[in-house]
């Protein structure tokens, strides 16, 4: 474990970890060398949270801030010919998958010192931060597009933390967030290297949850690709340790409407693709540049997955068939339920394959856009 660095993947630069960062020197985004992953034996099975995974972790962190995150149901639900497995990662303690990312990466920065932190979020990300911020004593600033659903930013607000809208795109938060980031520590879910330390939690549960296997596709929705690097990441380190066979297939589900992966990702490169943009229902993946796109890539093609873009409609019919399924999900993750259509559609995934589509946020993130969606039926 204390062999673990900071890596940049574009110069190979290593840093020692016990100097927080954000990014290189270079402004780069960072990640954390390799891991040697874990064995069934390693896992702390009292703990009921993704802290039974602790083992898999690139540094010991004895005093974590911890609500319960991970530990989310895996529900079998058929969906036409297929039975897939809806994980559903709303259960986390402030509605979504971001609690695993936030839970390793603050108490992390905690256990170094950092005691004040600034996010930039659409919504999700920084619900998740304010509330690992409250509950770990730290000071929070979230900046937040001035578009982002009202629900997000009351739940920001709930927890204490100071809030500042900035117009224009999801994009604009993030600069703004950087002009800051002198003045308090820049602890961003996208640029933050241990925030993919806790998202590869999802990998872990995964194969716990299926016996210790591995699934033969994961679907997932795809915005700045913390979910999808996180899966990477740990079922790489799962076949590195002996504890799985193979790589399951990985899917980036996007909007149409804001789709650079896919664009890139059907271009065959991994730099980006101009596609034009516009307002999407899937808010919470409407990021026209990932800034780990090149990573993202690499993990699509490694895994032998793809890329699908689902029109508005597609997403807004899927939203209503989880419902009537009793998963009552935010838009947002509704684009991996109309994927899994598309691609069982296209015979890339079968009935008799193992399916999991990971449902990343509640509807009650979103609910007056989700009872407007209901409200206007179904649509061919």
């Amino acid at each position: 474990m204390s062999e673990a660095r900071y890596t940049d993947p574009v110069s190979g630069t290593l840093y020692p970890l016990d100097q927080p960062r954000w990014c290189s020197d270079e402004r780069r985004p960072l990640l954390v060398t390799p891991g040697r992953g874990l064995s069934r034996d390693e896992i702390e099975r009292g703990t009921r949270s993704l802290w039974r995974f602790r083992a898999a972790l690139p540094l010991a962190i004895p005093d974590p801030i911890s609500l319960g995150e991970g530990c989310t149901p895996a529900v079998e639900r058929p969906w036409g010919d297929l039975r897939p497995v809806f994980k559903l990662e709303w259960f986390n303690p402030t509605g979504s998958f971001k609690d695993r990312g936030t839970s390793v990466m603050l108490s992390y920065l905690r256990q170094h010192g950092i005691d004040a932190v600034l996010e930039d979020s659409s919504g999700n990300g920084g619900s998740s931060v304010a509330g690992y911020g409250a509950a770990g004593g730290l000071g929070v600033k979230i900046l937040a597009p001035a578009s982002t659903s009202p629900a997000k930013i009351a739940q920001v607000r709930a927890y204490g933390a100071a809030v500042q809208l900035v117009e224009g795109p999801r994009e604009e938060s993030e600069a703004e967030a950087i002009r800051q980031a002198d003045r308090t520590f820049y602890a961003s879910h996208n640029w933050q290297a241990f925030f993919l330390e806790g998202t590869k939690s999802l990998a872990y549960e995964i194969w716990e949850d299926l016996g210790y296997a591995a699934p033969d596709n994961v679907i997932m929705p795809v915005g700045a690709g913390s979910s999808l690097l996180g899966c990477a990441f740990g079922f790489r380190e799962l076949l590195r340790a002996g504890q799985i066979a193979r790589l399951p297939r990985l899917f980036a589900a996007q909007p149409l409407a804001c789709s650079p992966i896919d664009a890139s990702f059907r271009a065959g490169l991994d730099t980006p693709v101009p596609r034009p943009v516009a307002p999407t229902i899937a808010e919470g993946t409407a990021i026209r540049r990932p800034l780990r796109l090149r990573e993202i890539i690499g993990a699509l093609r490694e895994s032998g997955g793809a890329t699908v873009a689902l029109t508005e409609d597609e997403i807004a019919n899927a939203l209503r068939r989880l419902a009537r399924q009793g998963l009552f999900a935010e838009p947002t993750c509704a684009s991996a339920a109309a994927a899994l259509d598309k691609l069982a559609g296209a015979g890339v995934i079968r009935a008799g394959e193992t399916t999991v589509v990971i449902v990343t946020g509640t509807g009650l993130k979103a609910a007056t856009a989700v009872a407007d969606l209901v409200q206007e039926g179904p649509r061919p």
